[in-house]
């Protein structure tokens, strides 16, 4: 497909000024042809009683995760879950194309906050099956859709490099639109590496014309969970600082309305520890800090927030915040009232709603437009690997040991012996981490698929070998058990209840192989493991073990204590997907006698819980 590209930021020009887009990005309506000049509206206004006003609207999604279409390619069929949740770039155009509609197309602006290149077998086999950077390579499919769609601007998200730097730069180079953040800068200059705004100008009958501002904020935390791609190349500051930097800056060139679009929750929270002095969901923190702000798109933390209200700690302002849910299943609408006082447009409200991709169809357009870069990858996903002894299942995995993880530790175990083999290394017991991704991962009995092995380990993590003593796995394992809510022995346990303690996601819970112990959930958060074991004997807490993790885990996300300073014996580039689509393609049967082990076992006062 062959695309009429504009180019927003030349490669070398790391310098990083804005986009600014005036007039020819926002043609005038038809309504709005023929409008005043500045100096006559001064005159026309002076006649009237009642200010001008002008209504803008600006739409917004946010962790896309290569979600163009209602489809889970994990099970083969149509998304469906019990909410009644559709999802898909294809259901946001529709919405999108209505609204456009109601307000008048060039009344509105449509933005992203990020996470976009990376979630789904699509995006994963756009950028290594088929990768958009090889010679005469594909247009990525969320560039296409996008494109199709009409977004403004997009600001980067973490999982932007996950693939590494150049393909984010082809990606970029493939869309109509700017890739914004401010506070990814170049590492030794520190100017921004990408456009840090983009300006667009409406222009208004009657008046002067308005001047919107997007200014893209990224998570600092992409310094930790990419590091083997960023490390020496890009820095990421604090979202607070850049913006009291950036937002003075876009009120001084004329903007009338500041939006920032921000890959950052709005907690104040951070998973990563005092690792790095920036606070990982810092939206809040920028509205309540930064003067000049009128609204923000928040991302990255995959919750719903029809509505935030701030207000600003300076000027007493209301900041309107929203999220909308993650995978293209909600679509922000920030409504805005302008009004034309003493010379200049001023914002008089704010107002945030959601809409929900279910009350709508597949815009046929993007259907058609992607229909051959959706049908290679449901192939390429239904290709048999292996047989399966017997089903196996994540539904009980986050409290129980489940065989399915024990498969992702077996791999990682082989793969990580394999590469130390012949290095002084060698003789380490090698142990290894993982989560319960998912909570409906199944590979069936019979014939194993790419995308059943894929439903198992949703991520694109690549395995590190860490260096670790026993008195680090101990302390290791006590954090990753406070995942559990203490549960007092001979109370009912419910099983929905048992877990996320203190919001703790699954992702950061982990199972470690190789050693037996007991997670004791009658106690207190801190001394919960029990009778931790190496080969039937007490845990030596000077032994040295080598730790096989995965990438996200070995810089730092979760906030594990020690791995992350622990020293690196080995690390690759391959996922930890593929090599468990290895490990079964090389055996050709999946026999859980293979792999499965009782490691780890629930207690309250040393009796089981199950």
């Amino acid at each position: 497909m062959s695309l009429d590209r504009r180019k927003f930021l030349s490669r070398s020009a790391v310098t990083g000024a804005g986009v600014a887009l005036a007039g020819a990005a926002a043609v005038p309506s038809a309504e709005a042809a023929g409008a005043a000049g500045a100096a006559g509206v001064a005159g026309t206004q002076r006649g009237h009683k009642k200010p001008k006003r002008y209504a803008l609207t600006v739409l917004g999604t946010t962790d896309l995760h290569g979600h163009v279409f209602n489809w889970d390619y994990f099970k083969d069929a149509e998304y469906t879950d019990a909410a009644g949740n559709a999802q898909g770039l294809a259901r946001i155009s529709t919405l999108v194309n209505r609204i456009r509609e109601e307000r008048g197309r060039h009344n509105t602006l449509l933005l992203d906050a990020g996470d976009t290149i990376q979630g789904t077998p699509l995006t994963y086999y756009y950028a290594k099956v088929d990768p958009i950077t090889a010679k005469g390579g594909p247009v990525h499919p969320m560039a296409q859709a996008m494109n199709a769609i009409g977004y403004d601007a997009v600001a980067l998200g973490n999982h932007e490099f996950n693939y590494g730097i150049e393909t984010l730069r082809k990606f970029e180079e493939q869309c109509d639109f700017p890739l914004l953040g401010a506070n990814a800068v170049d590492a030794k200059t520190l100017k921004p590496a990408f456009p840090p705004y983009f300006m667009k100008t409406f222009r208004v009958k009657g008046a002067p014309p308005v001047k919107v501002a997007v200014l893209g904020l990224t998570n600092p935390g992409i310094a930790i969970w990419d590091k083997a791609y960023v490390q020496g190349k890009l820095a990421f500051p604090g979202l607070e600082e850049q913006a009291a930097k950036w937002v003075p800056k876009l009120r001084s060139m004329g903007a009338d309305v500041v939006v920032v679009s921000a890959h950052s929750g709005s907690s104040g929270t951070s998973s990563y520890g005092d690792q790095v002095p920036y606070v990982e969901n810092a939206a809040a923190n920028v509205a309540r800090q930064v003067p000049g702000i009128d609204a923000i798109l928040v991302g990255h933390a995959h919750v719903e927030i029809p509505e935030l209200k701030v207000v600003n700690e300076a000027t007493g302002r209301t900041v309107v915040l929203s999220e909308p849910l993650c995978f293209a299943e909600r679509l922000t609408v920030f409504d805005f009232d302008l009004v034309f006082e003493r010379g200049r447009w001023h914002v008089e409200s704010v107002r945030a709603s959601l809409r929900d991709s279910g009350t709508v169809e597949d815009d046929p357009r993007i259907g058609r437009l992607l229909a051959d870069e959706h049908a290679k990858v449901v192939a390429y996903v239904n290709q048999v690997v292996g047989t399966a002894t017997e089903t196996l299942t994540t539904v009980e995995a986050r409290y129980k040991d489940a065989p399915i993880i024990d498969l992702i530790t077996k791999v990682q175990e082989d793969v990580v012996r394999q590469a130390l083999a012949g290095t002084q290394y060698a003789s380490l017991p090698v142990l290894a981490q993982a989560s319960p991704f998912s909570r409906t991962s199944e590979i069936p009995a019979g014939e194993v698929t790419i995308r059943d092995l894929s439903s198992l380990y949703v991520y694109d993590n690549t395995l590190v070998a860490k260096l670790m003593t026993g008195a680090q796995l101990r302390a290791y394992l006590e954090f990753s058990a406070e995942y559990y809510v203490q549960t007092a022995a001979g109370v009912p346990v419910d099983v929905e209840k048992l877990t996320n303690a203190n919001g703790r996601p699954d992702y950061n819970y982990d199972y470690v192989s190789g050693l037996t112990y007991e997670i004791d959930v009658a106690q207190a958060a801190g001394s919960r493991i029990r009778n931790l074991a190496y080969r039937g004997v007490p845990l030596d807490d000077a032994q040295q073990f080598v730790l096989a993790v995965n990438n996200y885990r070995a810089n730092g996300g979760g906030a594990f204590p020690h791995v992350a300073s622990a020293k690196e014996l080995w690390s690759e580039s391959t996922e930890i997907r593929t090599r468990i689509a290895e490990w079964v393609t090389a055996k050709g049967v999946l026999d859980p006698k293979d792999f499965a082990s009782v490691d780890w076992v629930l207690t309250r006062d040393g009796t089981p819980v199950f």
